[in-house]
């Protein structure tokens, strides 16, 4: 007879042990095996919400059968093996074995509630990282035809998550966002460079036009030489100064700008080769942007979505706040291109409980 062989400690070692809100699922669906008439108290979570299919497909099963009379269930296992049943067609793996061990796992059904919440959580925190990972892939996604006109709608099915988890979670006060680590620098785009030193350039020998172009930051820029020049360029037209390279260069220099790294010859030829028109190159620049803040915004939040110590409450302060800085740019940006949308509308806010309005009237005077 052959022998098994002993399993590996390494291969012991890869299997992951089940996360917390496993067991919180174990918890919520033995409760409900054990006193189905709980069924009523629990809200806020569907078939999506767990985490295996098994799961899944037993909360659904309980959902579609009737609740035993409380009497009757308690006697025999009838409601079970009909829960099995329907739960089986949707998950062949389910065993009776599997229910039991669920009941026998749940010694508190009166905490089902508590549960439930628990697994709301947790899918919350789900949603969140996949519609970050939607805008992650559509950002990077350059075959795209209108790639900025998509990169918006990703950020509003984005955010439309995070204003349904704030109706779930409000907000409370004092919640810090989570921690979050610097998305890694992304590396240099020799494309974008190329497109700022023309900016450059042809404002340098088009300072007229730069007044029109306030609403490109030195933020914007992706080389912070060329963030400081442009910084240096908006400067001396708002002063109504001469501008040309030497100009440039020499407030550049006074404001601390220019470093041992950067010879004053090749500033001046990076402003003297233009081309083009300045605004073009500048919508240019807000468009690359946009784009990069955008994909940031959608790093951190994924950062936040996958912190296991993360609460749904820091999930909305956070992604909200990051959201905001995005919502920055996408108004520069939209009033640059003029195509400013209507506003968004919000999710309803629950009414607050107003004075009473059952005041007596005083009577009338009668003759």
């Amino acid at each position: 007879m052959p022998q098994t062989p002993e399993p590996h400690p390494a291969d012991l070692a890869a299997v992951v042990p089940p996360s917390p809100v496993f067991h919180a699922e174990q918890a919520l669906l033995g409760a409900l095996l054990r006193e189905p008439h709980r069924l009523g108290d629990v809200t806020g979570i569907a078939p999506d919400s767990f985490s295996t299919a098994a799961h899944a497909a037993l909360w659904a099963a309980i959902n579609a059968l009737p609740a035993p009379d409380p009497a009757t269930h308690a006697k025999d296992t009838t409601w079970h093996t009909t829960v099995l049943a329907a739960a089986r067609e949707h998950a062949r793996g389910l065993t009776p074995t599997y229910l039991h061990t669920l009941i026998q796992h749940c010694s508190w059904p009166s905490h089902a509630l508590a549960y439930a919440r628990m697994i709301e959580a947790d899918h919350s925190g789900r949603r969140l990282k996949s519609a970050a990972g939607h805008l992650l892939r559509t950002v990077r996604d350059t075959s795209l035809p209108h790639r900025v006109q998509t990169t918006l709608a990703e950020v509003d099915a984005l955010a439309a998550v995070v204003d349904d988890i704030a109706i779930r979670f409000p907000p409370r006060a004092g919640v810090r966002p989570p921690p979050a680590l610097d998305p890694a620098p992304l590396p240099l785009d020799a494309e974008a460079a190329e497109e700022e030193r023309l900016l450059l350039a042809t404002a340098t020998a088009r300072p007229d036009t730069i007044a029109a172009l306030r609403w490109l930051l030195p933020d914007d820029f992706v080389l912070p030489l060329h963030a400081g020049l442009w910084q240096t360029l908006s400067l001396l037209a708002r002063r109504h100064d001469p501008v040309d390279p030497v100009t440039v260069l020499w407030e550049a220099q006074q404001r601390g700008v220019l470093d041992d790294r950067t010879p004053p010859r090749d500033v001046l030829e990076l402003l003297s080769e233009t081309s083009g028109a300045a605004d073009y190159w500048a919508e240019r620049v807000l468009e690359r942007s946009l784009l990069t803040t955008a994909e940031r915004t959608a790093q951190r939040i994924e950062q936040y979505a996958t912190a296991p110590a993360t609460t749904p409450f820091q999930l909305v302060v956070g992604a909200r706040r990051t959201l905001a800085d995005l919502g920055a740019v996408r108004t520069r940006w939209q009033h640059a291109t003029g195509t400013a949308p209507p506003p968004r509308p919000r999710p309803a806010t629950a009414a607050r409980a107003g004075p009473p309005t059952t005041a007596v009237r005083p009577a009338r005077a009668t003759r």
